[in-house]
């Protein structure tokens, strides 16, 4: 085996690119196959014919990850080697509908196959180890579950289904088991309802564990018993503890005095938000001035919810564990108590708000040659939906069309600076439903963004961006100080040669020969196939073959945007790891200590966790409505 690894690590000298998933998995498969070896940077980098700086930095901070992560031990310093014992390895079940498993490891670089026998009460999702048998040539490994390490969930939405003296529950999604109610355990479920029910017990040759229920969602087919079901199903609430919303019900709407003289003023500069034409959550705005040597002051107003929600409170707790709001196609489930959400903190037309702004200056060509942030006052003039702003674009009329006009200019310009820098072109076209009061679709469509979009967008960016920058970004060799970043990975190199021989069928190609190249080729791709048939099948592809994004407290930058330091701060009333930049950032302007690297990093594991729990039930919520 070590010499079909060898063979392999000649092969990968020949690619060009590596994302952090695969020198992992690099790593730790040929530490499998020579179990006994010591790695350090530089022997990984020689493996793999890797010179750069930023390459080296990525081995470093993969082989740390490992480390933590509990794959790796370190014997000395930057001396690394397997922790795992010699014969199984950790991994994540994934249930098939056949009803066997895949066990899905970084510590070698194929899945285990496990029989429906052998997964021994392993459910989908669960951190198991598993016992490797005998490799079959030309065949995945195999082996069987001898240790549940930790339980993905224990609770499961779904169907009753009655007997005279006993109820089964009937998991949605791919289980492969149904749930023993006994008739004391019913807690008023009627058959067919829909429901929540807790495993207590799993008898080792039972076909079937034991439970019972511990919520009655209501009737199969009820718009809100189904919505309710689907967030109960990716373990996401749908209703705040009543002592989170008694917390939030003690903020007042009232601005003392003494704030206002803390704070930057800005009430005297036009300024409005721009958002959808449902939205409540108004949680950015932007104001903008023209100054006498011709540049332009632009603010972008964020609201300040951590002056609101004190660190370690019930809000804050409450915020921290949901780490999102969830869009599902009738609601919204926010992260934060409505009274926030959509009164205290939300940028309202008229109203005096307290922000955390970030002001640039910005010349015609859109170079930012000065900028400023910290704690504000504003008023919005004006609340823009997007067709409203779209409206005052296209046609140079309406309320605040001379400062519309001149941020859409100055946003087409950091556009296309933008995409000359290597940024992806991805285009988001959303499902929308028109429902009736019942929530029944009346009627699909598909929202498309416009340049009121895109004008938003290009301010948000450069937001994120600078504040990322201003932090990370440091002289000479001084370590930048903790901060969460929004970072995403060089896309797998394997996934570009599948998508590449797919597109080839069409008459396209990419070219894979650096990142950068990547990056260009695929914008050409994007803008070839507008208006074709198979525009939204590449489009979709295109998008699979990237890594996902995802929060750190370890910068790597971000490929999609070709971002060298990128973090989330514009969407604090939504998202928590906002939350997070403005608390931190907060905190360095005062030249505060440098938060704890660990805990910083558990929290952006935590968002991200929480961040593909909202996406999949948000994507199952449209497919509901679609069937």
């Amino acid at each position: 085996m070590a010499k079909n690894n060898k063979k392999v690590r000649r092969k990968l000298k020949k690619s060009v690119t590596f994302n952090k998933k695969k020198l992992k998995n690099i790593i730790l498969s040929t530490l499998y196959e020579e179990p006994g070896k010591v790695v350090n940077y530089k022997q990984v980098s020689s493996w793999l014919g890797i010179k750069d700086e930023e390459s080296r930095r990525l081995i470093n901070i993969a082989l740390d990850e490992m480390k933590e992560d509990g794959y790796l031990e370190q014997i000395s310093r930057g001396k690394y080697r397997l922790k795992a014992k010699t014969g199984s390895v950790c991994g994540i079940v994934e249930l098939q509908p056949q009803g066997f498993g895949y066990i899905i490891s970084d510590e070698i670089d194929r899945p285990v196959r496990v029989s429906s026998r052998n997964l021994n009460h392993a459910m989908d999702g669960d951190k198991v180890r598993v016992h490797l048998f005998a490799q079959r040539k030309k065949h995945y490994f195999e082996g069987e579950v001898t240790e549940i390490l930790e339980r993905a969930k224990s609770t499961f939405v779904g169907t009753v289904e009655m007997s005279p003296n006993f109820a089964f529950l009937v998991p949605s999604g791919k289980v492969g088991f149904d749930i023993f109610i006994a008739k004391e355990n019913l807690n008023g479920a009627r058959n067919g309802q829909k429901a929540i029910a807790e495993i207590t017990e799993w008898p080792p040759k039972a076909r079937s564990p034991l439970g019972k229920i511990i919520d009655v969602l209501g009737d199969s087919g009820d718009n809100d018993a189904e919505m309710h079901a689907i967030l109960a199903e990716f373990e996401l609430p749908y209703k705040f503890p009543e002592k989170v919303d008694k917390a939030a019900e003690k903020i007042p709407f009232e601005i003392p005095f003494e704030e206002y003289k803390k704070r930057r003023d800005f009430r005297q500069i036009t300024t409005f938000t721009i958002d959808p034409a449902d939205a409540k959550d108004f949680d950015d705005a932007l104001s903008v001035r023209k100054l006498d040597n011709g540049n332009r002051e632009v603010g972008i107003h964020i609201a300040d919810v951590t002056h609101f929600v004190a660190p370690n409170s019930l809000i804050e707790t409450e915020a921290r564990d949901r780490a999102t709001s969830v869009y599902l196609v009738d609601r919204v489930v926010p992260m934060l108590p409505e009274r926030l959400s959509n009164g205290v903190c939300s940028l309202r037309q008229g109203e005096d708000k307290l922000c955390f702004s970030a002001v640039f200056e910005l010349t015609p060509e859109a170079e930012v040659v000065n900028q400023w942030f910290g704690k504000t006052v504003i008023r919005s003039d004006a609340g823009f939906s997007y067709e409203e702003a779209q409206e005052i674009i296209e046609t140079g009329e309406g309320k605040f069309s001379e400062e519309l006009l001149s941020l859409n200019e100055l946003a087409t310009k950091l556009r296309s600076i933008r995409f000359k820098k290597g940024s992806i072109a991805f285009e988001r076209v959303e499902v929308k439903f028109n429902l009736d009061e019942k929530g029944k679709p009346l009627s699909v469509y598909f929202q498309e963004n416009k340049e009121s979009n895109h004008l938003i967008e290009e301010f948000m960016l450069l937001t994120n961006k600078k504040v990322a920058e201003f932090i990370g970004k440091t002289k000479g060799r001084k370590k930048p100080k903790t901060f969460v970043y929004r970072i995403h990975d060089k896309p797998d190199p394997d996934k570009l040669e599948v998508f590449n021989t797919f597109i080839h069928r069409f008459g396209y190609g990419i070219q894979l020969q650096s990142p950068k190249a990547i990056a260009g080729s695929i914008n050409r791709l994007l803008n070839h196939v507008k208006g074709k048939a198979e525009q939204n099948m590449i489009e979709t592809l295109a998008i699979r073959t990237m890594a996902k994004a995802e929060y750190s407290a370890r910068n790597i930058g971000h490929y999609g945007l070709a971002f060298d330091f990128y973090t989330h701060f514009t969407s604090p009333i939504r998202r928590y790891p906002d939350m997070m930049a403005h608390r931190l950032l907060e905190r360095y302007l005062e030249d505060g200590r440098s938060a704890n690297e660990q805990q910083i990093e558990e929290m952006c594991r935590h968002s991200s966790d929480m961040e593909t729990r909202a996406f999949n039930a948000e994507r199952s919520s449209v497919k509901y409505k679609q069937v």
